[in-house]
C-alpha cells in the first residue's frame, strides 16, 4: 500500500482541491492567521503543512489572490518545484493512511483474532478508493480515519472507559477539526461513549452507571470540542479571523445549529459557507446522465461500481456474520452505527462528486468483513481467502489509476469516464502525463485543450488554445478533453467532440481526439 501511494504521489499533478489545501497550510506557517478555507477546520492543513515546513518551498505574502489561486501561485509562480512541493504535502497524508491501516488490524483482531485482522488490513490495503484520496494532500481519508479511530476506542473504552473514552474524544476531535462532515457522527459517537460507560459498569453496578453513562458522553463531547479550539490557536493563538470569502448568511434551523456550535467563530462561519454550497445547484453525472441537483442513490451506485467485486462480496458477508454470530452483535453496533449515519449524511448533500464523501465505508466495512472468519463452517476461510486475492488482483491491476477505477463488472477504469466524473475519474491528476504523451506521440501538432483542473498546462511544456472559443471549422489538429468535461458536454464542446474521432487516453483521465 506505501508503494502504492507513494508512486501515485510522486506520478500525478495537482488535483482540484489540492492546491486550496496547501496554499493554505503555506498561509498557517507564515502568516499564522485564519483567512482561507474557512469551511474545512485547521488540523488537516496542519498535517499537510507538517510536509511543507520539511519542503520549506518559497511563499509570497503580499499575493493577494483567492484561495484557489493562492495555491497556485505557491506551486507554479513562486520559484518552486510543483513536483517536490506536491510530493512533501502528500507525505503526512500517506502516513497517517497507513496508521489508520494499522487500526483496522487492531480492531478487527480484537473481534475475530489474527486472521480476521490480516483479511481487514489486506481489504484496507487493496482498496482502490483508500490508495487513491490516502496518496492526496486532502482531508478525507484523515476524517475517515480519525472517526475510526475514536469508535475503536470507544470499544476498548468498555473494559477501561477512564483511559479510552477520553482518547476516543481526542480522536473525534481530530475528525471535527478536519473536516465538517464530521459533525453527523457526534450523535453516534456520544451514544457510544454513553453506552461503552454503562457496558464497563457490569450487571453488579447499575445504581450509579447512568451517572457514569451521561458523564462519559461528556468527556467525549469536552476533549472533541478542546482539540478543535487547540486546532485553531495552533495557528493563531490571537484567533484573528478575517475571511479573504464572502460567508453567507443562514436561517432557520441551520442558523440556530451554527450559533450553538462551541467552536470558534472562524469555524461557525465555515460552517455558513459549507450551507451556502449546500443551495448551489451542482451539476452530476451518474451512468451517462447528466442531471442538476442530486440524487440520493448517487454514492451507492458509484461505491458498487469503484468497489472491487470480492470486496464487495466480502463486506456483505462480514455484515451479516456481525449480526448472526452471537459473540460479535455488540461491535455490530459500533462498526454499522456510524457507517450508516455518516452515509446518509453524504447521500443527503447537494454534491454528488465521488466516493471520497464516502471513504469511511471501506474502513469500516473492512472491520465488518473480518467477521465471516468467525462464522463456523469449514468453507469459509478458504472461499474469504479467495475472494481476498480477487480483490487484491483486481485493485493490483489498475496501478498505478486508482482515481479511476472501476471493478471489473462495469468495465475497469477505461470505461469509469462512461458512469462517473469528478473526483471519480478526473481531478485533474494527469496533466504531467499528458504532456509526456503529446512529447512522444505527437510533437509538434497543434493541440486544443479543456482541461479540468488545477494545474498550469503551460508549466509542463503544453502550448495549448481553447477550442471553445474559435469556430468549430478553424479546430484542427488534436482536441484534448478532460473526462469530466467529456461527460458534461454542451453546445460547442459537443459539436467538436462528436466532429473528431478519438486516439487515445491517457491516465483514464483525459481522451485525445484528433480533428
Amino acid at each position: 500500500m506505501a508503494v502504492a501511494m507513494v508512486t501515485t504521489a510522486v506520478q500525478q499533478t495537482p488535483t482540484i482541491d489540492e492546491p486550496v489545501y496547501v496554499g493554505t497550510a503555506a498561509s498557517y506557517l507564515h502568516e499564522h492567521r485564519i483567512r482561507y478555507n474557512p469551511e474545512h477546520p485547521p488540523l488537516g492543513k496542519l498535517v499537510i503543512g507538517a510536509g511543507l515546513a520539511l519542503a520549506d518551498p518559497h511563499y509570497d505574502p503580499s499575493f493577494t489572490g483567492d484561495q484557489g489561486q493562492v495555491g497556485r501561485h505557491l506551486l507554479y509562480a513562486s520559484g518552486n518545484d510543483p513536483w517536490r512541493v506536491m510530493l512533501w504535502a502528500r507525505l503526512p497524508v500517506i502516513v497517517l493512511t497507513l496508521a489508520f491501516g494499522l487500526v483496522v488490524f487492531a480492531f478487527a483482531r480484537e473481534l475475530v483474532g489474527g486472521a480476521g485482522a490480516v483479511l481487514a488490513l489486506a481489504l484496507y490495503a487493496f482498496s482502490p478508493d483508500v490508495i487513491a484520496h490516502g496518496s492526496l494532500a486532502t482531508l478525507d481519508v484523515l476524517t475517515a480515519g480519525f472517526l475510526l479511530t475514536s469508535v475503536w476506542l470507544l470499544w476498548r473504552a468498555r473494559r477501561r472507559p477512564r483511559l479510552y473514552v477520553p482518547l476516543a474524544g481526542l480522536a473525534a476531535g481530530a475528525a471535527l477539526a478536519t473536516r465538517m462532515s464530521a459533525l453527523a457522527a457526534v450523535p453516534v459517537l456520544l451514544a457510544l461513549a454513553a453506552w461503552s460507560v454503562w457496558q464497563a459498569a457490569g450487571p453488579a453496578d447499575r445504581r450509579g452507571a447512568l451517572a457514569r453513562a451521561a458523564a462519559g458522553a461528556g468527556v467525549l463531547a469536552a476533549a472533541a470540542v478542546a482539540v478543535v479550539w487547540a486546532s485553531y490557536l495552533a495557528v493563531d493563538p490571537r484567533l484573528r479571523w478575517s475571511p479573504e470569502q464572502h460567508v453567507p448568511v443562514v436561517h432557520g434551523l441551520r442558523a440556530l445549529l451554527v450559533d450553538l456550535m462551541p467552536f470558534p467563530e472562524a469555524y461557525r462561519d465555515g460552517m455558513r459557507v459549507q450551507f451556502g454550497f449546500e443551495n448551489q445547484p451542482w451539476q452530476g453525472y451518474l451512468f451517462g446522465r447528466l442531471y442538476t441537483g442530486s440524487l440520493w442513490y448517487y454514492l451507492p451506485a458509484a461505491l458498487l461500481v469503484k468497489t472491487p467485486l470480492g470486496m464487495l462480496a466480502l463486506w456483505a458477508a462480514g455484515a451479516v456474520a456481525m449480526v448472526a454470530v452471537r459473540r460479535l452483535r455488540p461491535a455490530a453496533l459500533y462498526l454499522f452505527a456510524p457507517t450508516a449515519v455518516l452515509l446518509v449524511a453524504a447521500m443527503t448533500g447537494s454534491r454528488d462528486f465521488g466516493t471520497r464523501y464516502a471513504v469511511f465505508v471501506p474502513m469500516f466495512l473492512a472491520v465488518a468483513a473480518a467477521g465471516v472468519l468467525a462464522v463456523r463452517r469449514r468453507w469459509a476461510g478458504a472461499v474469504a481467502g479467495a475472494l481476498v486475492l480477487f480483490a487484491g488482483a483486481s485493485s493490483v491491476r489498475t496501478f498505478p489509476y486508482y482515481l479511476p477505477y472501476s471493478n471489473e463488472a462495469f468495465g475497469g477504469p477505461a470505461k469509469t469516464h462512461l458512469r462517473l466524473h469528478d473526483s471519480n475519474v478526473d481531478w485533474g491528476q494527469d496533466l504531467g502525463r499528458l504532456a509526456d504523451r503529446l512529447r512522444e506521440r505527437y510533437p509538434g501538432e497543434r493541440i486544443w485543450l479543456v482541461y479540468k483542473g488545477s494545474g498550469v498546462p503551460s508549466y509542463y511544456g503544453i502550448e495549448a488554445s481553447d477550442p471553445r472559443k474559435v469556430p468549430v471549422d478553424t479546430v484542427r489538429g488534436l482536441l484534448v478533453v478532460s473526462d469530466s468535461s467529456v461527460a458534461k458536454a454542451r453546445g460547442r464542446l459537443a459539436e467538436l467532440i462528436d466532429s473528431s474521432r478519438s486516439i487515445d487516453q491517457v491516465g483514464h483521465s483525459i481522451t485525445i481526439y484528433r480533428r
